[in-house]
């Protein structure tokens, strides 16, 4: 799919507002953004059709769900096969404390992002899931601390 090849002000200034509260409602989008209803939602769907916007969703509220720790995890392959890496990433995509996997260049093949209820879940998710992945021969854990810029919610 081509993407548009370039956003004007108005269309980035309605995706920063969709990205910042997806359930905006037309009229108040439009208003936000200078535009009628009508053309700010000719806009919306142009932007949906060509794939800029790809979905909406809710932002959570991990630590209220239980799971305000999170983790970012280095992780390096002991081989570089496609099997390897279709093995890892299956396995990853099953583990519902993986909330994101990238494949990364660099020194280790993989970036997870973890969200689990504390350290304990942590050692358990690290000893009984990465720690038992043939695929797997390294893994560096960074904890975070705090997100003073977190973009995934304004």
């Amino acid at each position: 799919m081509q993407l548009m090849a370039k956003l004007d002000q108005i269309n980035e200034r309605i995706l920063h507002e969709l990205s910042c509260d997806g359930r905006l409602s037309n009229l108040d989008l439009a208003e936000r953004v200078g535009l009628s209803p009508s053309a700010c939602l000719r806009r919306v769907q142009e932007l949906e059709r060509t794939g800029i916007i790809q979905g909406y969703k809710a932002v959570l509220n991990r630590a209220a769900l239980g799971q305000g720790f999170t983790v970012y995890i280095a992780v390096g392959l002991s081989e570089h096969t496609k099997a390897d890496q279709t093995g890892f990433e299956r396995a990853v995509a099953n583990a519902p404390e993986v909330r994101e996997c990238h494949n990364v260049t660099g020194t280790v093949e993989y970036l997870l992002r973890v969200e689990v209820a504390d350290l304990a879940a942590y050692k358990t998710f690290h000893t009984d899931v990465l720690g038992t992945l043939p695929q797997v021969s390294s893994l560096t854990s960074y904890v975070v601390m705090d997100s003073p810029k977190d973009a995934r919610a304004c």
